[in-house]
């Protein structure tokens, strides 16, 4: 890459060794940072000199070799041709300097000085003691060091006996700041020889100069014939420069030259890495920028790379804090930070790119890094700095150490739960386990698993075996057995489970503790979740029992309304429980633990699903859009779970889809344990009502936990799949699985209608097998249980017996379903009853009300998408004598009559309705008043379907 950017230098060094060539010699010192191109400025002078015909001797100086006397000077002299005179003398000269100064090194560090050598007359004349002393060499050596100046000089006079002109001598050293002392102190006898002579002397040095070379900088700045070239990093406009002249592309150079800038601090070492790393990828890699901040740290001297390293983990925010930490002081410190960003790699006190930060730790051995973490941890622990900003160092840390660091990383966990950084809070907890005590481990383990399991339950299982077996030892407290116990019931665990809960319910626990409360909650809620695993003999859950003892504090704030909500799903008491569900809802906050946080809310869900309440729907939805912390994608999944099943009872099978397949992208199938029935069964059941089924069939073929069957999920599960059966004309298959949920819930005691309708499923099997009488007698089972007296239980009976009996009675049952279904919202089931009507009112011989109801129900279809049902409807042709268009005196309708009387027909509950519009029920109830009134109709199944049109299909159901 060319020096498209020193342009300006170049031309000076040129101009200088012009003036050379014309007798004019110079000292040149080019200074800056590293990697700001003064290097390869100088080799490019170098290579100009030498194509002028110039003796070029370079040197370079090493970290390495400073100690060595003298080092610097060999590498220059053995440049000299040594078949010329002045050649074989300096090399002489070298090896008599270099053992002259070893002798003085080893005097100097003997326990004995050395008495001081005789000085020659020559070198009394020509170097006075006084200035020998100034530069600290001893008069012999300042003899020689003066004798290799003049050889050096006689490099550049004209021989006598030769017809070529008068030589130069270019002679260039690299980085400077590594230069031994004894060739610094030859340099400045050089230096001031050569402004008369053919000699330019060009040095590159650090603009900050190290500790102890101030003295040098000085002197050779003083002399008249020195000129100091500032290299300062690039700006940005230098840095379009360059990369114009790289990529060809002045464009894209000034949209990347900002962006480099900021990554490079205008350091050409970087920007180059920074440029190929572009080309190769289009973005920064460690292959590239990475070693490019290594090899720039590399260059640093030990001090500026310790502080560069302390960065890496501390910052620059405490200066205190960060000498300490990198084992200098203050001063020391401040001067590093200063190299560092004249190189390029600090803004501010940070490192500039986060690569550049994984660069020098990854550099490090593993043991140093986690050593430089610990200490900086310490360090901040003592400072007393915010436990999440601790943690994020020992979170990296192998093994932290110390009881403090336990604590620590604890309490930083639930500091980020609570600022929803859920992902390091389970770092936090790791890291805790990794360092806590045997003794310990048990309850860190625990919380691990709660926290895990908000985001990923599968990756919690693997910690559920270790926890069982400390149970079982009595190292886990009988509150984190407890969850310990749901763990292993969604994983579907229920044989490690069962022994667990039964040694608690043999624990002695007294009668009003935390402990005895959060058991019993536990069996109600196992009673409905996990009927399999429940006590058979408990108390009903209620509102009123003092449990907790006064002034203590609730160990899970989710069981009491858990255990109170599933109390009355399983005892059929769903509508008495509607009121707390609600408040439920209302009080769900931050005041949940996130132990299990959706228990409370899934069960008042499942209450409003049971009783179907109109603003089921809309509580999931608002629910889903708020912003919960810690977020959740399992509370998501089980939400959206909740919000298809509440889409299927109103009909809605491409939004029950929908809200299926988004709770099992939340998260994955295997994760869900015997949840996955439940969304499982939705996508099944509205597949299969839209007609898609192959699409059905494929999620019947995926795997599931062999335990889900005996969990609340199972039933939704069969119960699907037997609805399935039933559509692809598997009667029998169907049967069997209806059957089997009815088996499932009459043993757990939970034949409640309000989870599934396995009866009038059943009926409807035992029709299409051509047993009417075993059809009857279930629906009439159905309407005589406990809590039938439900809208969507009775209506489902309802239809069964009329299906099943004489055609005469059908209308008149029928009806009544279809009203309670119109109650209920539940547009599916509306189209069954209406095509059924429809067929019962054609068999009597009422063909004008038949075809009204198939328009009903043609119009009901395209609004939930049900294709097998509009094919059964296509049996029902339509009257060409019936007149088509805007209903009878339907202009007499005023506008917000018209719309009212749109949804109804669409199916719309007067609840819906009003929370559609913006008004209230009774007004809704009013504007159909009026509109029976001048239609000349009685009642909502009566009104003309045309009303419908173009109104009720462009309104979206809105979320109360």
């Amino acid at each position: 890459m060319k020096l498209v950017e020193r342009v300006e230098q170049k031309t000076l060094l040129k101009r200088i060794l012009t003036e050379c060539a014309a007798g004019k010699g110079a000292v040149v010192l080019l200074d800056g940072p590293g990697g700001s191109g003064k290097t390869e400025l100088l080799h490019q002078a170098a290579e100009d000199a030498a194509r002028s015909g110039a003796l070029v001797l370079r040197a370079s100086c090493s970290r390495a070799e400073r100690a060595l006397p003298f080092g610097v000077l060999g590498q220059l002299l053995y440049t000299v041709p040594a078949d010329s005179g002045p050649g074989v003398r300096l090399q002489l000269l070298h090896q008599r300097l270099t053992a002259k100064a070893t002798a003085a090194t080893t005097a100097t560090t003997a326990p004995t000085p050395a008495p001081a050598q005789p000085v020659s007359a020559t070198a009394t004349a020509t170097v006075s003691d006084t200035a020998a002393a100034a530069t600290g060499i001893g008069p012999e050596l300042a003899l020689l060091l003066n004798q290799v100046a003049e050889a050096v000089l006689e490099l550049a006079e004209p021989d006598d006996d030769s017809d070529v002109d008068t030589p130069m001598v270019f002679i260039g050293i690299d980085n400077l700041r590594h230069a031994d002392p004894h060739s610094l102190d030859c340099l400045l006898y050089l230096a001031r020889r050569t402004g008369s002579a053919r000699v330019t002397l060009v040095l590159t040095d650090d603009a900050v100069a190290p500790a102890g070379r101030s003295q040098f900088r000085t002197e050779l700045l003083d002399q008249p014939h020195t000129r100091r070239i500032a290299l300062a990093p690039l700006a940005e406009e230098q840095v379009a420069e360059l990369l114009a002249g790289h990529l060809g592309d002045r464009e894209e150079a000034g949209r990347l030259a900002g962006e480099f800038r900021a990554c490079s601090g205008g350091n050409l070492l970087l920007l180059r890495a920074l440029v190929e790393d572009h080309e190769a990828s289009g973005g920064v890699r460690r292959e590239g920028y990475g070693r490019a901040v290594l090899r720039q740290l590399g260059r640093l001297d030990a001090p500026v790379v310790a502080v560069a390293r302390a960065l890496t983990v501390l910052g620059g925010d405490n200066a205190e804090r960060l000498s300490r930490l990198a084992g200098v002081d203050a001063g020391t410190a401040e001067s590093a930070l200063r190299i560092l960003e004249s190189v390029g790699l600090l803004d501010g006190a940070v490192l500039r790119h986060d690569i550049a930060r994984q660069a020098v730790l990854d550099d490090l051995p593993a043991h140093e890094r986690d050593a430089l973490r610990r200490s900086a941890a310490a360090l901040m622990y003592e400072q007393g700095c915010p436990a999440q900003d601790i943690a994020l160092l020992l979170t990296e840390v192998e093994r932290p150490d110390g009881d403090w660091s336990v604590d620590v990383l604890l309490e930083a966990a639930e500091q980020e739960l609570l600022a929803g950084r859920t992902d390091r809070a389970v770092a936090a907890l790791e890291a805790a386990l990794r360092a806590g005590p045997e003794t310990g481990r048990a309850a860190i383990e625990a919380r691990l698993v709660q926290v895990r399991r908000l985001f990923d339950p599968a990756t919690a299982e693997h910690h559920l075996t270790a926890l069982t077996a400390a149970a079982h030892a009595g190292s886990l407290e009988p509150s984190h057995t407890v969850d310990l116990i749901r763990q292993l019931l969604w994983q579907g665990r229920a044989v490690e489970a069962g022994p667990l809960l039964e040694r608690l319910r043999e624990t002695r626990l007294e009668p009003h503790s935390e402990v005895a409360a959060l058991l019993d909650d536990t069996e109600h809620w196992l009673a409905w979740t996990h009927p399999t695993l429940a006590r058979r003999t408990h108390r009903p859950a209620t509102g009123t029992e003092q449990r907790r003892p006064t002034g203590t504090r609730q160990s899970a704030p989710w069981s009491r309304p858990t255990a109170l909500l599933a109390d009355a799903l399983v005892n059929g008491r769903a509508h008495e429980s509607v009121g707390q569900a609600h408040q439920v809802l209302k009080d769900r906050g931050a005041g949940y633990d996130i132990t299990w946080p959706e228990e409370p809310a899934l069960l008042a869900l499942g209450v409003l699903l049971c009783t179907d309440s109109p603003d089921a729907a809309a509580w999931c939805d608002r629910l889903l859009r708020e912003n919960h912390v810690p977020y959740s994608p399992t509370w998501m999944g089980l939400l959206s779970a909740t919000r298809a099943e509440a889409a299927l009872r109103v009909g809605d099978l491409t939004g029950a889809v929908e809200h299926a397949q988004q709770a099992l992208n939340h998260i994955s199938p295997n994760a869900w344990g015997v949840a996955v029935g439940g969304p499982l069964g939705s996508l099944v059941l509205a597949t299969a009502r839209m007609g898609h089924f192959d699409e059905a069939g494929a999620y019947l073929t995926r795997a599931v936990p062999k335990p889900m069957f005996d969990t609340r999920y199972g039933l939704h599960y069969l119960h699907a799949r037997g609805q399935y059966h039933l559509a692809t004309g598997h009667h029998h298959a169907a049967l069997a699985d209806f059957l089997a949920c009815g088996d499932r819930m009459r043993a757990w005691g939970i034949d409640v209608p309000g989870i599934v309708p396995w009866r009038t499923s059943a009926a409807e099997a035992w029709l299409e097998l051509g047993n009417r009488e075993q059809a009857a007698r279930l629906a009439y089972d159905q309407l005589g249980r406990p809590g039938t007296s439900g809208a969507r239980a009775r209506a489902a009976a309802l239809r069964v017996l009329a299906v099943s009996g004489p055609a005469t009675r059908r209308p008149q049952m029928l009806s009544e379903a279809l009203d309670l279904y119109e109650r209920c919202g539940d547009r599916y089931e509306q189209i069954r009853v209406l095509a059924d009507l429809a067929t019962a009112y054609h068999e009597v011989g009422d063909n004008r009300r038949a075809r009204t109801h198939v328009r009903r129900a043609r119009h009901l279809v395209a609004l939930c998408g049900a294709v097998p049902l509009s094919d059964s409807l296509l049996s029902f042709p339509d009257d060409p004598e019936e007149p088509s268009g805007n209903p009878r005196d339907a202009g007499l309708l005023t506008d917000s009559e018209r719309r009212v009387a749109a949804l109804a027909v669409g199916g719309y509950t007067n609840r819906e309705i009003a929370a559609k519009l913006f008004i209230t029920p009774s007004t809704v109830e009013q504007h159909l008043t009026r509109v029976y009134r001048k239609l000349g109709i009685r009642r909502r199944k009566d009104l003309p379907v045309e009303l419908s049109t173009g109104t009720a299909e462009a309104v979206v159901p809105q979320e109360a």
